[in-house]
């Protein structure tokens, strides 16, 4: 497995390239985010751990960079343990989220956990439920017959929850399953990503798919 590091701190960058590399992964990084981009668009990587606080294109400009044309996983790394930060970098598509000062074994169980989540290969079938179709292995969405563009997150979000049709998904269980971490559930992280959603998927057509259960979750059916 190949891992980019974009770390403007070199101290720390060479300690983590040292200590994966032991690990068995081939690690690059990269002191800025422009020099982080680009590597990341020359070479393939299944895991980007960004910092957030970069010279030239900060950790949100490189992470909404890689995600307009790569799932790969992502691992944000800052100082900052806010919780309006971490909202905002899982919104904009990170995986996970890990502040510093850190133990290094917390770091690698996480990149494994990471990684092991991108092994996870299954053959993808289209999904369909009314007039809604959603082809997993093209990373396409159609309603209605109209082409639909969505993010990362979206397309994994309606993804589960078109694989769930007709079940109750509680915050909790949309935010580990999607997210893959262990998460404060009273963020609005999942209502944010729902009500985008549904902006694309039910707002312009008249056909609804998305429901809420108030204090409960969120239901994806048809229900004619």
């Amino acid at each position: 497995m190949r891992v980019l590091i974009i770390e403007d701190e070199i101290k720390t960058a060479e300690y983590l390239q040292q200590g994966l590399s032991e690990c068995g992964y081939i690690v690059d990084y990269a002191l800025t985010g422009t020099d982080g981009i680009h590597l990341f668009q020359t070479q393939s990587y299944a895991l980007v751990l960004l910092d957030v606080n970069l010279p030239e294109k900060d950790g949100w400009a490189v992470l909404k960079e890689i995600r307009r044309t790569s799932d790969a996983r992502i691992m944000m790394l800052t100082a900052s343990g806010r919780l309006s930060n971490k909202v905002k970098g899982l919104d904009l598509g990170a995986d996970d989220y890990l502040v510093k000062p850190f133990e290094f074994p917390e770091l690698v169980a996480r990149v494994r956990s990471l990684l092991r989540r991108s092994e996870k290969i299954t053959e993808p079938e289209i999904l369909k439920v009314a007039d809604l179709e959603i082809d997993p292995a093209r990373h396409r969405v159609h309603k209605a017959g109209h082409r639909i563009d969505l993010t990362t997150k979206e397309f994994s979000l309606l993804q589960l929850l078109m694989r769930n049709v007709g079940l109750v998904m509680t915050r909790t269980q949309i935010i580990s399953l999607i997210w893959d971490i262990n998460f404060d559930c009273d963020t609005n992280v999942v209502d944010v990503s729902i009500r985008r959603l549904r902006a694309k998927i039910d707002e312009p057509f008249e056909k609804k798919l998305i429901y809420t259960l108030r204090g409960v979750g969120y239901v994806l059916e048809d229900r004619g």
